[in-house]
């Protein structure tokens, strides 16, 4: 081989551009985001070539995890509240927290139930129900909300005794799916994700019937990986990612639609 052929070789090999290496963002998610946001993280890691790995749970185990130093970049809270505690708390980055979505509760039993959902929490009452499924109240924000929902419509004294406690919504909708417990009431995205939507029956509690479930996100003050996760908030704002949001049940406010991640301060 000569010398210029040589040369050219290497020319040409420095001029290959080499592939971008993958960035990777950890994000605790609500326990309602699972179906959603697997079809989030996927198309956010198709388009940008980087990963987003999802831990799910309650928001309030996460909460408690955040503030004892967890290693999460983002922290996508069921509830504001949690949200606006780490904030006050100084453990979020400054700007950071928007409102990204609004949850609805409905009641559900499998298709081989003879329950009709139709008739809304009243069903409940029905004297072949032994076991009620809902999340734990104490750290689960559709937990609170279905139990608000009960004593709203005036029948959660006389019931409480036959509610089992899901440690979250995910958890919940698996009782009610397994047998152990005859009805549940679970997030609306479950109800209609894959796993769900054909297996059983579904009722949407009015909203009317408990304080509106507001979902939070933030930016961990300790993430090392900012910038991407303030992409990985703008990615949620597009036409995309809202319409599929709304697909799984949720109603997206408006302010977080369109605009992109809020600056960092």
């Amino acid at each position: 081989m000569s010398g210029l052929s040589f040369a050219m070789i290497v020319a040409t090999l420095l001029w290959v551009p080499l592939p971008a290496l993958a960035d990777q963002i950890t994000v605790a998610a609500a326990a309602d985001l699972t179906f959603a946001f697997k079809d989030v993280a996927a198309k956010f890691q198709q388009q940008s070539g980087d990963i987003v790995k999802l831990s799910f749970g309650s928001s309030g185990n996460f909460f408690s995890q955040i503030q004892n130093g967890a290693p999460f970049d983002l922290f996508f809270s069921a509830d504001i509240g949690y949200a606006k505690k780490l904030e006050a708390a100084g453990l979020i980055e400054p700007g950071s927290l928007y409102e990204y979505a609004i949850g609805k509760i409905v009641l559900w039993v499998p298709n081989a139930s003879k329950l009709d959902v139709s008739k809304g929490l009243a069903i409940l009452s029905d004297p072949s129900i032994n076991k009620i499924a809902i999340a734990n109240p104490e750290h689960a924000p559709y937990g609170r909300a279905a139990m608000a929902a009960m004593k709203h419509a005036g029948i959660y004294d006389q019931l409480k005794d036959k509610i089992v406690l899901g440690e979250n919504i995910s958890q919940t909708a698996q009782f009610v799916q397994s047998g152990s417990a005859d009805i549940g009431i679970v997030a609306l995205s479950l109800a209609i994700s894959p796993t769900m939507k054909d297996t059983g029956k579904y009722f949407e509690i009015p909203g009317a019937d408990y304080p509106a479930i507001e979902q939070a996100a933030v930016i961990v003050k300790s993430s090392k990986k900012k910038d991407l996760a303030r992409k990985f908030l703008s990615f949620l704002r597009t036409p995309e990612i809202v319409a599929l949001m709304e697909h799984y049940g949720f109603a997206v406010p408006k302010q977080a639609i369109g605009a992109s991640a809020p600056a960092l301060q």
